[in-house]
């Protein structure tokens, strides 16, 4: 069946936030969730096509479902500061409403091992990765708590398992110990809201063949064969943005588990 937009989904008429979404696994859950009827706000640096070395931009993402049929804002966002972090919420607002659904799946990356590490891009790794993800969250719980409802869902990764010791490494523990603190901080808040009806998980994709994992060589012979679609992931956080919180919060899930626990099959994504 063909990709279209069903104004009557699951998500409709609920407003989701996006980030990190010109690409990737951001721009598949906003186009999934567009799917399901969501007014999807898409947030991201990259706002053309050209504006970034690697293919993809937030307006081309808006464009796609707007063609579609659906209702998508975007919003240019630096997460690293944090004037443009209470803009994107604002702005959201605004255009839409309030905030039903928040997805923190904005990510910025070095691998460098520990030694050799700088301290401006440890902070910076640290502002996008942890510090956005736990703003973002406060300035959209007020209305979350205040109306009942609302989902928040992180995106981790499978980096923040404790590695083996004699495992080697690629300089991979400064985003590991940050996605780690971003499990943590999920459960932490899911415990917090739980009696006000808002649920928060987070997941990890497994690893899927984005242009930054490309980008970052990390695929390779040894691990081609265990690729996750995006198209779980974006299925699986799907499941996420809708079960009230007394049936589905607090978990640190996985997109391969998310699909099997629940017969998820996964749909195809607007062309």
């Amino acid at each position: 069946m063909t990709a279209s937009i069903n104004k009557d989904g699951l998500l409709a008429g609920k407003v989701a936030v996006i980030t990190g979404a010109s690409r990737g696994i951001g721009e598949a859950i906003a186009l999934r969730y567009a799917q399901e009827g969501a007014k999807v706000v898409v947030s991201a640096r990259t706002v053309e096509e050209g504006d970034h070395p690697l293919p993809g931009s937030i307006n081309g993402v808006v464009q796609r479902i707007a063609d579609a049929g659906g209702e998508a804002h975007a919003v240019r966002a630096d997460l690293a500061v944090g004037e443009d972090r209470d803009d994107l919420i604002r702005e959201a607002v605004d255009t839409y409403g309030p905030v039903d659904i928040l997805v923190n799946n904005a990510a910025i990356t070095f691998f460098i091992p520990v030694a050799d590490f700088p301290e401006r891009r440890y902070k910076l790794m640290h502002e996008v990765q942890v510090y956005a993800p736990f703003h973002l969250s406060q300035l959209v719980l007020p209305s979350m708590i205040e109306r009942k409802t609302g989902w928040i869902v992180n995106v981790s990764s499978h980096a923040a398992l404790h590695p083996k010791v004699d495992a080697g490494g690629r300089g991979g523990t400064v985003y590991g110990m940050g996605k780690a603190a971003l499990e943590r901080f999920t459960t932490g808040l899911a415990s917090e809201v739980y009696e006000d009806g808002v649920a928060v998980n987070v997941i990890s994709p497994g690893l899927v063949a984005t242009p930054g994992v490309i980008h970052h060589k990390l695929i390779n012979e040894s691990n081609k064969d265990r690729q996750t679609p995006v198209e779980h992931m974006a299925e699986a956080c799907l499941r996420l943005s809708y079960s009230p919180a007394s049936e589905l919060s607090g978990r640190i899930t996985y997109a391969d588990d998310m699909m099997k626990e629940f017969s998820l099959e996964a749909a195809e994504l607007l062309a």
